[in-house]
């Protein structure tokens, strides 16, 4: 009997866009049961943003995705302790984190607990961000 594969994302999922689509279907196909994070509200302001969707309806959107097994409140930044919770096996990330130097010492940690880091291409084009700004100025118009 083959061991179950448990994969962690996590994001903000503000806006939810064909981006997210993207990452949640390809870790999906990397795994047998997703697990997402979805950031709250108070976390996102930490980068002094605040979130166009609430985080209880965001968190319902990535819920009723059909690749999501589990959506759960992402409170912190550190991955590490959601791992510490959960037992994931494989990390789903966007490839803007690679070989930055503070991935490079949390893949080190990954890595001595057995779990597997795989990066995504960002999606190019498309942001919640860019959204977010293009609708401001559709509205200023």
């Amino acid at each position: 009997m083959t061991k179950m594969v448990i994969g962690y994302t996590s994001g903000v999922y503000d806006l939810f866009h064909i981006g997210h689509l993207n990452l949640l279907k390809n870790a999906k196909g990397l795994c047998d049961k997703l697990i997402v994070g979805v950031s709250t509200d108070k976390l996102v302001e930490y980068k002094h943003k605040h979130p166009v969707i609430p985080f209880k309806e965001r968190i319902e959107i990535v819920r009723s995705c059909k690749f999501v097994d589990a959506a759960i409140p992402q409170e912190e930044l550190d991955k590490y302790k959601m791992w510490e919770k959960l037992h994931f096996d494989v990390l789903f990330v966007g490839d803007d984190w690679y070989n930055s130097p503070s991935w490079k010492e949390m893949e080190g940690k990954f890595s001595r607990v057995g779990v597997r880091v795989v990066y995504f291409p960002y999606t190019k084009g498309t942001s919640s961000t860019l959204l977010n700004e293009t609708l401001t100025k559709l509205r200023n118009i």
